[in-house]
């Protein structure tokens, strides 16, 4: 069993070991000392590393024989030092602090792969069926699912993605969602790829089902990685997305036509005037479920609780009200039936940045495409 304060000896002592001073590592081992002892009995450290002088006011920079042997014992178990190849054959979990491009195991690849988040604040990203998001991003990412997501991991919360490079497009986008919490509610902002606080380990380049890029305003193509598309300096904006009380609404007997049909859901321009911010301007895009006409309250009182997921329906039952002229040619995704005693409830939908991208023509921006969004590790009904 490795020491608990091994790792921490280490770290603290692996600068002056790697600077290779003074005589060749290979003499300088634990069983002979990490220099030669004064009267005493004390290792100057400053003869390992001549920049840890000792500082006016504070004891010499200096081990004890007692101390060495307590950082031996401690260093024994999973650090070689000095050691040759030939010490270390079947011994894998031992590291050499020599390898100047030595890291912890979740440092590599340069970023944290699986330490929490620790901020003031900060979601806790427990749950007993986290796997099952980690999961279905892992089957996205080796091109095993490529299809839209609703009805995907009930109770997790989806969210819409929009890419824009560093600039003051990506601030007036910003402001955009600010000003506009109904069509755009902000979950997380992130420099690059690495979504922490709302999916550890994930990558946005690459763990959506597809991807739209757009240039000046028009959609270039849709692909499945936008790993080599992505821009350099990237700021990600994730939006929460209706398909995230999907399971909520199952659960109170109010079923999804789409999933039944398993199709994509019908989205569609309105009439409705979003605030404009900077360069952005344009109007909301919605999306459409049928609900029975006597589920229509319960359907609201549901989906309200949801604000972070655009919440309760701008519409309902009167498409005309809101610009909508013909219900079976959607803008964005498939027409689904509605039935005799059914009605349409229209919500804010997450495709409205790709409306207002297009009008305001942005120079480049990259999207999930509609329908296929971001799968987190947050429960449906986090307060974000």
């Amino acid at each position: 069993m490795k020491r608990p304060g091994s790792l921490a000896a280490f770290l603290l002592l692996k600068p002056i070991f790697q600077n290779r001073l003074m005589k060749p590592f290979s003499e300088v081992r634990m069983e002979g000392g990490l220099g030669a002892p004064s009267d005493d009995g004390a290792i100057d450290a400053a003869a390992l590393n001549p920049q840890a002088g000792s500082q006016a006011g504070t004891p010499a920079n200096t081990l004890t024989s007692t101390q060495l042997e307590e950082l031996a014992r401690a260093l024994s178990d999973n650090v070689a030092v000095g050691s040759t190849n030939n010490d270390r054959e079947g011994k894998s979990d031992m590291v050499n602090i020599l390898d100047p491009t030595w890291a912890l195991p979740e440092q590599r690849d340069g970023r944290i792969k699986e330490s929490k988040p620790s901020w003031f604040g900060a979601l806790r990203l427990e749950s007993s069926n986290v796997d099952e998001p980690r999961r279905f991003r892992e089957q996205v990412r080796l091109g095993q699912f490529s299809g839209p997501t609703n009805g995907v991991c009930p109770g997790f919360l989806q969210c819409n993605l929009v890419v824009l490079p560093r600039s003051q497009i990506a601030f007036d986008f910003l402001l955009f969602c600010q000003r506009n919490k109904k069509a755009c509610p902000l979950v997380e902002v992130c420099d690059g790829f690495s979504p922490d606080g709302v999916a550890l380990g994930a990558d946005l380049r690459k763990d959506i089902s597809k991807y739209a890029i757009y240039r000046d305003g028009v959609l270039e193509k849709e692909v499945h990685d936008a790993s080599d598309l992505w821009p350099k300096d990237a700021i990600s904006f994730l939006i929460g997305c209706s398909f995230s009380y999907d399971s909520a609404l199952i659960s109170a007997g109010i079923p999804l036509r789409s999933v039944e049909q398993k199709k994509n859901v019908p989205m569609y321009r309105t009439s409705l005037e979003c605030r404009k911010a900077g360069a952005f301007k344009g109007n909301m895009v919605v999306s459409m479920k049928p609900v029975r006409a006597v589920d229509i309250a319960k359907e609201v009182e549901i989906t309200s609780k949801y604000p972070h997921a655009h919440g309760a329906p701008v519409c309902v039952g009167k498409p005309e009200a809101i610009g909508i002229g013909d219900l079976t040619t959607p803008d964005w995704g498939d027409p689904v039936d509605i039935a005799a005693d059914e009605l349409p409830v229209f919500h804010a939908c997450g495709v409205t940045p790709q409306a207002v991208l297009m009008e305001s023509k942005v120079p480049y921006a990259i999207t999930h495409s509609a329908g296929h969004m971001f799968v987190t590790d947050l429960p449906s009904d986090a307060v974000v």
